[in-house]
Formats: structure tokens, sequence, C-alpha cells
């Protein structure tokens, strides 16, 4: 059973969670007949993710045809609770995880990382996954009044999420990245515990990833005497003093374009605080203890600053009531519904200023580099799961007399599916090595403007493969894919928010560009030189010559598509953005996957990874450049395309 809402109503069933978050086997004899095991094959726990996977094979393959014995009634119900996936400690499962930290970090440092990460994937597995579903199964509600009917406006949580809130504190979720205990390593052993959090966390990762984003402003402003105390917070590893940070930017003009749709004002008064006024139309984590907010600051006579400033607010009190807040609603989301995300209402909060004034938007491009490789995080990670969830279920599942992973197209479309998610996976690690050197202060001038290149493009780019991902590994289960009480919607839910949050693939394209034209083309130089030097150290010849060959072409076009495009308008380059931006995702996570394959203790699936990624067209932005998709005779047909047909175009007719 689920929790399901339709309109404004919302039932609640008890449910039992979905069987591939359970860490307890099912009995047969919770539901079924006795008569169910003697129709059980000798062990359907038998294939499993360890060494010798293949060994219950042939007995299952025997019991087909011994299945069409069974009656039929019965015979469907044992079916479908033999083909139960079953996966186990995410860490131990996850050989491209492993295999790169044994590549990258310092023996010392490893030893302690896989010792630490072994240990949180089995808590993953015997608590976590079943908190994250209870937390999907009791979303938040708000309690606007009481019963005497005074407005307390209380966002109500379950005990599950409470309880995740503390988990992350002990497990340091936030904090392994302030502490760094492992130097530059930390921000990776960081990102990678969130990524296996991520899945099974119950959508905590998102108030996550705003609390580790403030505390980045903060720390970037030289965490100031006023902030100290609330930096400790944000940081700390003890549930109980714990903070989770909002992040409240969107108003009701904008969603990216923060600079001309905020209305909020700020007044500043005799004690050196501020007053804020205004609505905020879309803030996540509405039941974080802080947050961070843009408003403009306004003279006595309602005057206005010429840009933005950032504030610190607390959401409550000393006695727990509401900072001059009103909570309008709470949002009716496709997705991410376990996190309260609200429409609020500031009548007066008290916060205080800590950006120059007139330069908030500057001031949170910090928290932004940390929010969007959170979102990586998340999407990576959503892959990875729904992709060890449809390789386990293609060891169980029958179909046409055999299994699933029997049958040379299910296969195929699992490993390309595998191909794409140890892409984002290489993306992903590589951006966060390069945030570790930078807040370490070891990240050369280079590497910090490839680190700013990278971000968008990885956010806007594993945001898009995400979701093709996720929808087709679960067709993989066919009908009980589409099942809410398996699990897999949520996922799939879940993950369609990545491509939006944080910016749309258009806006972060355009914010690549933005980042090369304020480099003035050291980025891209960046860029360039740091795919030719992986390129330059892997072997030219063997297995990893296609890939080689074919990456060196992709980036010999890519400096073509320059080359022309400068001498071009503003217009080519704009509508270039999105296939640039894909372009320099696609070449250097394929010069990532070639390094990668190159190490020496590479496998041969590695090295299959590599060529696989790089025959795919790396450089779609020089293919469209030839087919005349940037000049303004395409702008105009793409309006033409778009409009024929609209009431407002005919009207005009």
């Amino acid at each position: 059973m689920v929790g399901a809402r339709r309109g404004l109503c919302r039932v609640t069933f008890t449910s039992r969670l979905p069987w591939w978050r359970s860490s307890v086997p099912w009995q047969p004899g919770d539901i079924l007949p006795r008569a169910w095991e003697r129709c059980q094959p000798p062990s359907d726990r038998g294939v499993n993710t360890s060494a010798g996977q293949g060994q219950h094979i042939g007995v299952r393959e025997e019991r087909v045809s011994g299945d069409l014995e069974v009656p039929l009634a019965r015979r469907g119900m044992e079916t479908l609770f033999r083909e139960q996936p079953e996966t186990g400690n995410q860490y131990l499962e996850d050989a491209l995880l492993r295999s790169y930290l044994q590549t990258h970090l310092p023996a010392k440092v490893l030893q302690e990382v896989d010792r630490d990460l072994e240990r949180f994937g089995n808590r993953l597995l015997t608590q976590i996954r079943a908190l994250g579903w209870e937390c999907e199964l009791n979303p938040p509600v708000l309690r606007q009044y009481d019963a005497w009917g005074r407005r307390v406006d209380h966002i109500v949580t379950c005990s599950a999420w409470r309880r995740m809130k503390e988990i992350a504190a002990e497990e340091g979720l936030v904090a392994e990245a302030y502490e760094r205990r492992y130097s530059n390593w930390s921000r990776l052993h960081q990102a990678v515990k969130l990524y296996l959090f991520s899945s099974s966390s119950g959508g905590f990762n998102c108030p996550l990833a705003m609390t580790d984003g403030a505390a980045k402003v903060i720390e970037s402003l030289g965490i100031p005497g006023s902030l100290k105390n609330a930096f400790g917070h944000l940081t700390s590893r003890d549930p109980k003093k714990f903070w989770t940070s909002g992040q409240w930017m969107t108003e009701r003009r904008g969603g990216s374009d923060v600079a001309n749709g905020t209305e909020t004002v700020a007044r500043k008064q005799p004690d050196g605080t501020y007053r804020l006024y205004g609505f905020k139309w879309f803030t996540s984590a509405a039941d974080s203890d802080v947050t961070l907010t843009l408003a403009r600051v306004v003279d006595a006579e309602g005057q206005g600053s010429g840009g933005l400033s950032l504030f610190f607010l607390k959401v409550r009190d000393e006695e727990g009531k509401l900072n001059n807040i009103q909570v309008q609603r709470l949002k009716d989301k496709l997705g991410t519904r376990q996190m309260a995300t609200a429409e609020l209402w500031l009548d007066g909060a008290k916060a205080e200023l800590i950006s120059a004034e007139g330069r908030g938007v500057a001031s949170i491009s910090n928290m932004l580099n940390i929010t969007r490789i959170h979102n990586v995080i998340g999407a990576v990670a959503s892959m990875r799961r729904m992709l060890c969830l449809s390789r386990e279920y293609a060891r169980r599942r029958v179909a046409f007399g055999k299994l699933l992973k029997d049958h040379p197209l299910h296969v195929q479309t699992l490993a390309r599916m595998e191909v794409q998610t140890r892409g984002a996976f290489l993306l992903l690690m590589d951006i966060v090595r390069l945030l570790g050197l930078a807040e370490t202060n070891m990240a050369s001038e280079q590497e910090q403007l490839l680190l700013r290149v990278l971000v968008p493009a990885a956010k806007l780019y594993t945001g898009k493969q995400a979701s093709a991902v996720v929808i087709e590994a679960m067709e993989s289960f066919g009908g009980q894919g589409y099942m809410e009480d398996t699990g897999l919607p949520v996922i799939v839910r879940d993950a369609l928010v990545l491509s939006i949050w944080e910016g749309t693939t258009n806006i972060l394209s355009l914010d690549v560009l933005r980042s090369l034209s304020k480099s003035q083309g050291q980025a891209m130089a960046a860029f360039l030189s740091s795919v030719q030097r992986k390129l330059d150290v892997a072997p030219s010849t063997g297995g990893l010559e296609p890939a080689v060959r074919q990456t060196r072409a992709a980036l010999g076009r890519l400096e073509q598509f320059l080359r022309a495009a400068g001498s071009k308008g503003a217009l080519t380059m704009e509508l270039a953005a999105r296939d640039f931006s894909y372009s320099l995702a696609r070449i250097y996570t394929g010069a990532l996957l070639i390094d990668h394959a190159a190490r020496p203790r590479a496998s041969p699936t590695d090295i299959a990874t590599a060529r696989r990624w790089c025959s795919q067209e790396l450089c779609p932005v020089a293919l469209e450049l030839d087919n005349g998709s940037y000049e303004a005779e395409a702008a105009l047909a793409d309006g033409a395309l778009v409009d024929e047909g609209s009431p407002a175009c005919s009207s005009r007719l």
C-alpha cells in the first residue's frame, strides 16, 4: 500500500517497506500459504551481487517448465515474489566507486575512508532505507491554526524525517567537508557519502545541499563573528546542535532571474539589523532552522539600492515562534514530496545583512556551486540505484523461457545505461576533486578556471542523463516498474527535478558561456589543455586507440567551432549554448573514461566503457554549426515552427 494524494485529499495507508528498501528478507509465511515454500527454488537469495552469481540459475531455468504445472492463480503470485531484486551494501557493490578511490586516494586516507564507507553502507541497508521510505509515506503537512483558532503555521514532519536530520549530523554529511581531516580529499569523502546516502535519504539530501551551500557562503565571508555560532551549528556532528538551512530565492516574478524577479525589500533598524517584507513563492526545506535569502535594501521613503543584498535569518525565535513569517501553503509537487516546500510571507522578519549592500547575487555564487554539485550527486545516485535494481531484477525475472539477463537485447539496454552512469560518476568525482583542491588552496589557476566551467556543464548534462536513465530503467521492470508500492516511481519523480532545480538546462548553458566570457577565454584554454593532457598519457595502441582517436577529433572540431563562432554575432553563441555545453560535457567525460581505463589496474570493462562513450557524437555543436542551426534564418524558422497554429498568431492574421 502507499500514501496517495488526489487533489486536496490525502489518504495514508499502513504499509510495509517496498521490497527493494527492506533490510529484512521476506518470509513466505508472512502472507502466503505454506504450500508456497514447496514451490520455492532452493535459494532465492542465491543470485546476488557477490561472487558465484550464476550458481543457481540452472536450477531456476529447470523450474520454468515445472512452474507451468502449478495452478494459474497460485503460480502468478509465486512468480511475483520470486522476482524481487535484492541489493546489499551499496559501497561494496559499487565496483567503479571502489576502483576510483583505490586509484586516487593516498593509502592511509583510503584505509580510513574505505572502513567508514563500508560501515555507512551497512547502516544504509539496515536503518536508513527504511526511514527514507517512511518519509515518502508520511510527507509534511501544514497546520495553520491550533484548536483555539490561533495562527501557528506549524509544518508537521514525520519522526523518520527528524531522525534523518540526526543521522546526517552523526555521519558528518556536511561537517566532513569543513573539518578537512583528509585535507583536499575531505570534500571527495563527503561527496561519496552523499552519493551513497541520496537514494535512501527520503529527500533529506535536498536540505543538506542547501545547508552545505550556506556553510560555504559563511566560510567564504571569513566566518564573521556574528555568524560564527551559525557556522558551528551548520557544520556540527552533534544531532542536538545541528542546523539545516533553507534557500529562499524564488519569488512570484522569477525563477533563475532573481535580479529582476525579487520584490522583497529590507528596511534597516536602529540596532543595525534589518526587517524583510515580501513574498517568497518557492522556499525549499521550509522547516529548516535558518535560511539565506535575497532582498533589496530600501530607505524610509521606499527607495531601493541598485542591486540585491544577501541576508541571513533564523526561521524561529528563541521561544520557537516564527520570525514574523506566515506559511501560506505547502507546494503540491510532482516529486520530492518528502520535503516541505512552501510559499512564505515575510512580514518584518528579522535578518542580518551578510553581503556588501547590492552585492547579494555575487555573494551566492559559492552557494550555487555547492548546490549544483549536490544536484550532480543526486543525478548520479539515482542512475546508479535504478541500475542496481534493474540488474538484480534481470537475474531473477523469467520471461519467454529464460532469465532477462539471458536476453541479449535486454542486456544491451542495461549496458547502454551503465555507460551513461559510469561517465556521469567520473565527471562528478573529478569536479569534487577539483573543489577539494580549491578549498585547501592547492588548486592551480587553471584548475580553478576548469572548475568554474565544469560545474554548470556537469549539472545540466547529468540532470538530463538522470531523467533518461531512470525512465529507461523503470521500463526494464515492465508493468511492475509502474507500481507505486515498488518504490520505483518515487526515484523517477524525484529525479525529474534535477534538470530544473538550481537552473534549467538553457539557463546553465548561458552560464557556461558567461564563465568563458568573464575569464576572457582562459577557462576555455584550461578545458582544452586538461583534455589534451589526459589523451597524451593514454596509450595510442590497443583497446583504447579508437576512443583516443575519436576524442582527439572531437576536440579538434570543438576548436574549429570556437574559431568560426568568434567571427559571428552574439546570436550564434546563444543559439549554440546548449549544444556547446553538451559538447564540453561529452568530450571531458570521454577523456576521464579514457584516463580511468588507461591506469595499470584497469579492467576490460573500463576499456569497453571508454570506447562506447567515445563512439557517440562527442561534439554536437560542430555538427549543428555545419547544418546551419545557429544562423539568423534558423532562428526565424524556429519561431515559425513554434508559433504555427498558435491562437495568438492566428488572431493577428
